[in-house]
């Protein structure tokens, strides 16, 4: 099997030689996860008044039993409805419709606290008159005119009028993005149980108080929901003192609080200062770079320095309020370590968009293809020089040592990402049929670990010494960051969303990936001989991705990249679990579900497919 084959190779090589390649560990607790599986059989819905209203009376007393103190996982859910359905006596089959209920219990009182300003009412556009129906779409869903000829406007009316933000759309991105942007703090959503299993995953990781109505049906032109119980809560409001469940919903507001209410006071322009020289020749460059840095991506690894940092500080960030203050309660300095992160980041991209000649980055045109190829090498090189310039404000509050830690890091990271970086293009300028997984992974590691340990590291130490985090920081970021690499090449496959507009486009440049890693060790003679006339051809050749598809799909690649993807996630949790500050062994939960998160379960989609660009989930 290839993953034992990469795991006894690496068991004889010293991990610092080959970072990032899955290592066997001791046998630990981890947090218990499933593998992804079916779940159509679990999805049936009581079909009776009575027996809804059983369960639902049934799965509130059932939470009032439970630990509020933290959040809950997608696998405790499943237990405790199943849990709960077998001291009721009734079906399985009833898992995902109990699990819902039993979800909106835990956390309704945290709900009801929320003022209504603050909270989102998302409603299926299955519920609208399909015929005649006068709305249009915009970007942020139906655009309902409350013409009165379906049920749509009996909630909006109301909902609007109490203050609540209204949402006619399906799916789940648009919600967390402003959720994110820090509109709402809550939802009340009303959605079929297939829609709810996918969003499931994304509201718990974002950690948002949220009470779910089922449809009693998937069928999107026949559907009926048990409307009372949208009304038994959308006019209630009963204050808290302070939330029950903590959430790292503040933690990754004040990521994009940087860039969106501090970032001119951080980092004060220089040439575009000035409104009327903003278009001078001389602030060209500073315009560009401060536009790509405030502007785009998830800002992912600024969050993991400021959480990283508060884990270790009491958790004043957490429990932040951050509509009422002007700027951050921690020191400056974490938070321009926390932007300069994002500057080396950005700074990559520029630079690794020419290289790979990417067409598109957060859904617009690349630097290079905006401007023009020298433009874009010198906005990068202008954003590492912020980098630098960030990172110098940490000797004011922490001082030297500590400054120079945390350059030491930045700077490794720096170098890891270019050997990477440059062993991913020394293999595409003379590619070989010998590639292996192992040097795919090797590949990996030095692309993206990196970064994340930079920014782990950063807040932590900042912090403090790292003492016996020392060790596991490298180590959890090493899986943290092969896993993703790995989840980004089954992404290409799909079509990724978040940046890409066409699936296949990694294929069809040939880069290493492990997928044709893998596809080469698991070949046939045949299949080996394919792959190597596609590897030595015409890069142009149309059928160049559908020719790779079969064989990764023959091969069972895809399988087992999850499986690898799965390795790596159990591995980090391993990690996680033996962290004593129980702060920070949330946070790697944390971020090991949130760069983790398995895919939604479906094919890969065809190579010629196009796909519409989300907006990015934190």
């Amino acid at each position: 099997m290839l993953i034992a084959s990469v795991e006894t190779a690496t068991s004889e090589t010293d991990s610092d030689e080959v970072p990032g390649v899955p290592m066997e560990v001791d046998e630990a607790p981890v947090r218990r996860r499933r593998r992804r599986q079916s779940t159509t059989h679990l999805k049936a819905v009581p079909q009776s008044l009575e027996q809804r209203e059983l369960l639902k009376a049934e799965a509130e007393k059932y939470a009032a039993t439970l630990d509020r103190s933290r959040q809950f996982t997608k696998a405790d859910l499943e237990d405790w409805s199943r849990d709960l359905l077998s001291r009721l006596g009734m079906s399985e089959s009833y898992v995902g419709f109990a699990a819902v209920l039993i979800g909106n219990f835990f956390w309704k009182r945290q709900f009801l606290s929320i003022p209504f300003n603050r909270r989102m009412l998302l409603l299926p556009h299955c519920l609208k008159h399909a015929e005649g129906c006068p709305a249009d779409y915009d970007e942020f869903g139906l655009d309902c005119e409350t013409c009165g000829a379906c049920s749509i406007a009996d909630y909006k009316v109301k909902a609007e009028k109490l203050g609540y933000k209204v949402l006619v759309a399906e799916g789940s991105p648009i919600v967390l993005k402003i959720i994110v942007s820090g509109y709402i703090d809550g939802i009340l959503g009303v959605a079929c149980l297939n829609v709810l299993e996918k969003a499931i995953d994304k509201v718990l990781i974002a950690g948002v108080p949220s009470y779910a109505i089922p449809l009693h049906s998937g069928d999107c032109k026949n559907t009926t929901l048990d409307q009372s119980w949208v009304f038994e809560v959308l006019d209630k409001y009963e204050p808290m003192p302070e939330p029950e469940t903590p959430s790292f919903l503040p933690l990754i507001r004040a990521g994009n609080f940087l860039f969106e209410r501090d970032f001119d006071r951080l980092l004060p322009r220089v040439r575009t200062k000035d409104p009327a020289r903003a278009d001078s020749p001389i602030a060209f460059t500073e315009k560009i770079a401060y536009d790509w840095l405030a502007n785009g991506g998830k800002r992912f690894r600024p969050f993991i320095t400021l959480a990283a940092y508060d884990s270790m500080t009491g958790g004043v960030l957490q429990k932040t309020q951050l509509e009422k203050v002007d700027r951050l309660p921690v020191p400056d300095s974490v938070c321009r370590v926390a932007m300069s992160i994002e500057a080396f980041h950005k700074a990559s991209l520029v630079h690794d968009d020419i290289e790979d000649d990417d067409l598109f980055r957060y859904g617009r045109p690349t630097v290079h293809r905006e401007y023009d190829l020298g433009t874009a090498i010198n906005v990068g090189d202008h954003l590492i020089g912020l980098g630098y310039k960030l990172l110098n404000s940490v000797r004011q509050d922490f001082g030297p040592d500590v400054a120079c830690d945390v350059l030491d890091r930045m700077s490794q990271a720096h170098i890891k990402l270019c050997d990477g970086q440059g062993a991913e293009m020394a293999w595409q300028r003379r590619p070989t049929i010998e590639l292996t997984a192992l040097d795919a992974l090797q590949i990996y590691a030095l692309k993206t670990s990196p970064a994340f340990e930079a920014a782990l590291y950063s807040g932590l130490r900042m912090a403090g010494p790292l003492g016996v985090n020392e060790e596991m920081v490298p180590a959890f970021c090493r899986h943290l960051g092969v896993g993703f690499q790995v989840l980004n090449d089954l992404k290409d496959w799909r079509g990724d969303k978040n940046n890409k507009l066409v699936a296949g486009q990694d294929a069809k440049a040939l880069r290493p990936t492990v997928l044709l890693a893998m596809a080469i060790e698991a070949a046939n003679f045949s299949q080996r001989e394919a792959l190597q006339d596609i590897i030595e051809g015409d890069a142009n050749d149309p059928q160049r991705v559908e020719r790779l598809r079969r064989i990764f799909e023959e091969c069972g690649v895809f399988e087992k990249a999850e499986a690898l993807v799965d390795k790596s996630r159990a591995r980090a949790e391993s990690l996680a679990d033996e962290t004593e500050n129980e702060k920070l062994r949330q946070l790697l939960y944390f971020l090991v579900d949130t760069v983790l998160a398995p895919e939604d379960d479906e094919a890969p989609a065809p190579a010629e497919q196009d796909m519409l660009v989300a907006l990015p989930l934190a």
